[in-house]
């Protein structure tokens, strides 16, 4: 398997597009003609973590958290990330982030967190709007069946594991040339009557350019008449989960098997000690921002990492119990994103060794 088709069937689970508009996500170095010879699946990119990969013989990264991200101005050897982004060029290793995508997926790292903790019952915490449009365009009757093959054969007019997925009403097209015109059919300065099919289908909110350049391509009209019709609809991802565990459990009870489960030295608390603990809310790595909601949802507690102290002070105030569980807690997405490839790959296209890296990279010492 090249480093082409991983994407593609990437792409199918956790769509590029899903991820935040500030985020970077994708191949971030490589070559998608590549040969997968395998993959690490690790937290973090560190010099660290490629030593691991090349020792292993393994020419992919797949890293939650993107190496470029905050706006690399050059790469030489003597900055840390430039001898990063050096070495995994000189060992031709290629570098893919799953990160804003794989956090919003259903079965992503909130899910995986989730697990963790032995929550159920789960559902969304923040559900997304997913911005869509349904393109409708007029098309000469003769003509429908090959502009609807090209339009599939780009990946368009395809719903959830369908492809083809088009309408069709007949009726019919008045237009009359006028000089500098160079119709299809009909004459100039005479009006036309023709038998059209109105075509209409949907396309994700990224595929517009790419409709509207094979409508203009291979549409017959010299001006063909199409619109996109922007539409919105609860998307079946979102950030976070809200879940419930199979008893109540103690302030004290409910932190001890959170560090336990997660193997973590510390966690944070915040709010009333004397609380029982039923209903949890989960956004790993930094969630803040999202706790009224979750106290809102009934949420008992709200689990995330990265908060201030005066963010802390604000939930207490408001009566809110909170649990930082730290960034790094989200290294659970090394062997659930393994376990995810493995569901999503066809097992003879699996040619290749897939590991979960075995370093720690917790930028804190806890003492």
């Amino acid at each position: 398997m090249n480093i082409k088709t991983l994407l593609h069937t990437i792409e199918q689970h956790v769509p590029f597009t899903t991820a935040e508009s500030w985020d970077n996500v994708g191949l971030l170095i490589g070559d998608k003609q590549a040969k997968i010879s395998g993959v690490l699946t690790a937290l973090d990119c560190t010099i660290e973590v490629v030593d691991e990969a090349i020792s292993k013989g393994l020419n992919t990264i797949i890293c939650h958290h993107p190496l470029i991200f905050k706006g690399i101005k050059s790469v030489v050897e003597q900055d840390g990330y430039g001898a990063i982004i050096r070495k995994i060029i000189k060992h031709d290793i290629n570098l893919i982030a799953l990160h804003t995508n794989l956090d919003v997926y259903s079965d992503g790292v909130n899910k995986m967190l989730a697990d963790k903790m032995n929550l159920t019952n789960l559902k969304p915490l923040n559900s997304a709007d997913h911005y869509y449009y349904k393109v409708q365009v007029y098309v000469p009757q003769n003509n429908v069946e090959s502009l609807k093959q090209n339009l599939s054969e780009h990946g368009l007019a395809e719903e959830g594991n369908y492809e083809y997925c088009f309408f069709e009403s007949a009726g019919t097209g008045n237009f009359k040339p006028v000089d500098g015109a160079n119709p299809h059919q009909g004459k100039l300065h005479s009006i036309e009557q023709v038998a059209e099919v109105k075509l209409e289908f949907m396309i994700n909110s990224s595929q517009k350019v790419l409709a509207q350049q094979l409508i203009e391509q291979y549409h017959p009209y010299e001006t063909p008449v199409y619109d996109f019709v922007e539409m919105t609809k609860v998307a079946n991802y979102g950030l976070g989960v809200i879940g419930e565990l199979p008893a109540t459990q103690n302030v004290s009870a409910f932190t001890a098997s959170i560090k336990e489960n997660l193997n973590m030295p510390s966690v944070r608390y915040i709010g009333d000690l004397n609380a029982h603990i039923k209903k949890v809310a989960i956004i790993g790595g930094a969630g803040i921002g999202y706790e009224y909601q979750a106290q809102a949802l009934g949420a008992d507690i709200f689990i995330t990492g990265d908060i201030k102290h005066h963010e802390a002070l604000d939930a207490k105030i408001n009566q809110m119990n909170l649990l930082d569980i730290n960034h790094y807690s989200e290294y659970v997405m090394k062997e659930g994103l393994i376990n995810l490839l493995n569901n999503w790959l066809p097992v003879e296209n699996i040619d290749f060794t897939m590991v979960a890296s075995e370093l720690n990279t917790d930028p804190y010492n806890y003492l």
